[in-house]
C-alpha cells in the first residue's frame, strides 16, 4: 500500500523551515501532499492561487510531492480523499507541540485510521515562522535567507508594486 502523507497548511508564504519538512516526509513517504489550507483568521500576503504556484515551484525537484489547494474541506476530510493515512506536521517548540498535540487529538477522533507525524524542525529553522517573516517583510526587512529563491523573489516583486 502507498503510503501517503498530507501537509496541510495556510504557508503564507512557504518558508525554509516548510520545505525542509516537505523534503524530509518526502523521504519518509511514497508520497507527500502539500495542502493550501485557506486560514480565515489571518490576512494573507499571497492569494491561494500564488501560493501554490509559488509551492509548485519550490518543490520542483521533489518528485513525490505534489501541491493541492483546499479553501472550505475539514483536514481529514481531505486526507480521507486523497487515501491519506498519515498528516504531516513539523513542530518548532513546546508551544507548537501544545497547539498540534490538540489538533491531532481532535483530527483522530474524526478518522481513527489517521496518523499524525512529527517532525521536530531543524535547528536553522526552529525560530522561524511565516507570521514573523511577514512582520519583517512588512517593514523593509531581509528575510531571503529564511525563503526559497523563487517566493522571496516574489516578495520583493510584490513589495516593488505596492511601494
Amino acid at each position: 500500500m502507498k503510503k501517503i502523507a498530507l501537509f496541510p497548511g495556510s504557508f503564507d508564504p512557504l518558508t525554509n523551515g516548510h520545505l525542509d519538512t516537505i523534503t524530509r516526509g518526502a523521504a519518509l513517504f511514497d508520497e507527500v501532499v502539500v495542502g493550501v489550507f485557506v486560514n480565515t483568521s489571518k490576512k494573507s500576503f499571497f492569494t491561494p492561487k500564488e501560493k501554490v504556484q509559488l509551492i509548485e515551484a519550490s518543490v520542483s525537484d521533489l518528485k513525490n510531492v505534489r501541491v493541492i489547494l483546499q479553501e472550505h474541506d475539514l483536514t481529514v476530510d481531505v486526507a480521507n480523499a486523497l487515501g491519506a493515512k498519515f498528516l504531516l506536521r513539523g513542530i518548532r517548540s513546546v508551544k507548537d507541540y501544545e497547539y498540534e498535540k490538540d489538533i491531532a487529538q481532535m483530527n483522530q477522533h474524526l478518522s481513527p485510521d489517521l496518523e499524525t507525524v512529527f517532525l521536530l524542525a531543524s535547528p536553522e529553522y526552529s525560530h522561524i515562522s511565516s507570521s514573523i517573516l511577514k512582520e519583517v517583510i512588512q517593514f523593509g526587512g531581509d528575510v531571503e535567507k529564511y525563503l526559497p529563491p523563487v517566493i522571496n523573489q516574489a516578495i520583493v516583486e510584490k513589495r516593488d508594486q505596492n511601494e
